[in-house]
C-alpha cells in the first residue's frame, strides 16, 4: 500500500518516522516555491537556496516535534520567514522601515535631524500600540517588505484579511496623531487618506 503524502497527517507522521521517501516527497513538492517566497523576501538567489536549504535541514533533524494537526506548508513558510529574519539582523545595520522613514520625509520637509528622529520615534511607538494582529500584518507589509499575497500565504489567511488589518491599522495610527502626519503618511506608506 503506498503512502498519500498529500495527506497533510501522513506526511508528518511518516517524517516522524524517519522515512526518506517523506522527505523527498517534502524537497521535491516545496522547495521551488519556497526558493521563490524566499527571493521575495530577500531578493538574492543564492542567499534564497541558503535559506531553504537550512530550513529542510532543521525540519529534518527536528522532525520528532512536528505535530500532525498543523499544516506542514503553514510550518515551512513559517519556517522560511525566521529563517530570513535570523539573517537579516545578522547582516542589516538598521531596519528599513527606518531608512524608508527618513528618505522620505526628508523629501517632501526641512527639518534638521533630532525633528526626523523624533517623528520616527513618535510614530515606531504607537506602531507599537496596534492591535497584535494588526501590529504583526501592517510590519510585515511596511517593514518587511511583503506584499499583501505574500502576506496572505505566510499568516495563511485571505487577502481581504490582510487588507482590512491593513486599514483598521493605518486609521488607528491616523486617528492616534489626529490627521496631523497625514501628510507623512501618504509619503511614507503611499495609502489613500480619504
Amino acid at each position: 500500500m503506498s503512502n498519500n503524502f498529500s495527506d497533510n497527517n501522513e506526511l508528518i507522521t511518516a517524517l516522524k518516522k524517519g522515512q526518506s521517501n517523506a522527505f523527498n516527497y517534502l524537497v521535491d513538492t516545496y522547495h521551488h516555491r519556497l526558493c521563490v517566497y524566499a527571493y521575495s523576501l530577500i531578493h538574492d538567489q543564492d542567499s534564497a537556496e541558503d535559506i531553504v536549504q537550512n530550513v529542510f535541514v532543521r525540519t529534518w533533524h527536528k522532525r520528532q516535534k512536528l505535530k500532525t494537526d498543523f499544516s506542514i506548508k503553514s510550518f515551512l513558510y513559517r519556517s522560511v520567514y525566521n529563517e530570513f529574519i535570523d539573517h537579516y539582523r545578522k547582516r542589516k545595520p538598521f531596519f528599513p522601515l527606518e531608512k524608508k522613514y527618513i528618505d522620505a520625509i526628508s523629501e517632501i520637509v526641512e527639518e534638521d535631524k533630532p525633528s526626523l528622529e523624533r517623528i520616527l520615534r513618535l510614530v515606531k511607538q504607537e506602531i507599537q500600540k496596534l492591535p497584535p494582529k494588526c501590529k504583526e500584518v501592517f510590519l510585515l507589509s511596511k517593514e518587511e517588505g511583503l506584499s499583501n499575497i505574500e502576506i496572505a500565504e505566510y499568516k495563511n489567511v485571505s487577502i481581504k484579511a490582510v487588507e482590512g488589518h491593513l486599514h483598521k491599522a493605518f486609521n488607528i495610527l491616523r486617528k492616534s496623531f489626529d490627521g496631523k502626519l497625514d501628510g507623512y503618511f501618504f509619503v511614507i506608506f503611499g495609502f489613500d487618506k480619504r
